[in-house]
């Protein structure tokens, strides 16, 4: 009896108890993943109605808009017209603010990707006095809200001569993206295998040609998404070109907002600037949107 007894423990022992599931997984598995898709598309229409929307208003004459909802296109697709576009091309003050808005974001977001790179480089693999110390610092702005800095940043650029000016509205940008830029490029270099930057260094390459010609083409995915994001950022401001952008020729979302204010009826102007608005970040997205999935699942495994 004592034998059985045994040999029944030992299988007990040695049978392994399946792990609990979580209950995401259980739902996943009895659903079946042609459900768990049609759900998935479900929500992703849903998410994007207000662009289809705003699309599809954007093709619809004003009378069209004020007298019928934008689904209506589909009963009545014979009332769709570019005329709204050709409106907003002959709008000097909206086209003008899709190219102050360029002039904005694309300084903004180079300056902070190159000098966000160098900054993580050096917290990455350059040995200097206070160097942790100063990579907490820099972690510490990331929790540093705009609204804290705008009135002392107006004083300063009041001072200086730079408040109400494209370059300005780029150096206040650059400041608040460098923390995160700094933070998300020190860790992703500092993943890079040590015996590759030794070989590197064996082989004569001083500390900027290891930068650019090895660190700079394995970093490229966190490259990448920190531009996307810096991008979107400066893009779809409103509050710092609001405040310190020039009234005479503000970004694009300054320039929507005062349309909307000066005259609230101007649906044929709106509707299509804010669609462009919106449809070039977007385009942006899309474009690296390989490398920023690369970027974003960087370190996630090691």
């Amino acid at each position: 009896m004592t034998t059985v007894e045994g040999a029944a423990a030992e299988g007990a022992v040695g049978r392994a108890v399946p792990a609990k599931r979580p209950l995401a997984t259980r739902l996943a598995a009895r659903t079946g993943g042609g459900a768990l898709r049609v759900f998935l598309v479900l929500v992703a229409l849903f998410w994007l109605m207000p662009t289809v929307g705003l699309l599809l208003s954007s093709l619809r004459s004003p009378q069209q808009i004020a007298e019928s909802g934008w689904w209506q296109v589909f009963a009545r697709p014979a009332g769709i017209t570019f005329d709204n576009y050709g409106r907003l091309l002959e709008n000097e003050k909206v086209m003008g603010s899709l190219l102050t808005t360029a002039a904005i974001t694309v300084p903004a977001t180079v300056l902070v990707v190159v000098i966000g790179s160098l900054a993580g480089y050096a917290f990455a693999w350059m040995d200097f006095p206070g160097r942790d110390g100063w990579f907490m610092v820099v972690v510490g702005l990331l929790v540093v809200p705009v609204q804290v800095a705008l009135i002392p940043v107006a004083k300063l650029f009041g001072a200086v001569g730079l408040f109400e000016t494209t370059a300005g509205v780029i150096l206040f940008h650059t400041a608040f993206g460098l923390p995160f830029a700094v933070f998300l490029l020190r860790n992703f270099f500092a993943e890079i295998p040590r015996e590759l930057l030794e070989a590197a260094r064996l082989d004569g390459a001083g500390e900027l040609r290891l930068f650019t010609r090895v660190v700079m083409p394995l970093g490229g995915p966190a490259i990448a998404s920190l531009g996307i994001f810096q991008f979107l950022w400066v893009w779809n401001d409103m509050l710092i070109a609001l405040i310190f952008a020039d009234s005479g020729s503000p970004p694009v979302t300054v320039a929507l907002q005062q349309e909307v204010r000066q005259f609230g009826n101007n649906i044929d102007v709106l509707a299509p600037g804010a669609f462009v608005s919106m449809v070039v970040p977007l385009i942006v997205f899309f474009a690296f949107q390989r490398q920023f999935v690369s970027g974003v699942m960087a370190g996630a495994v090691k």
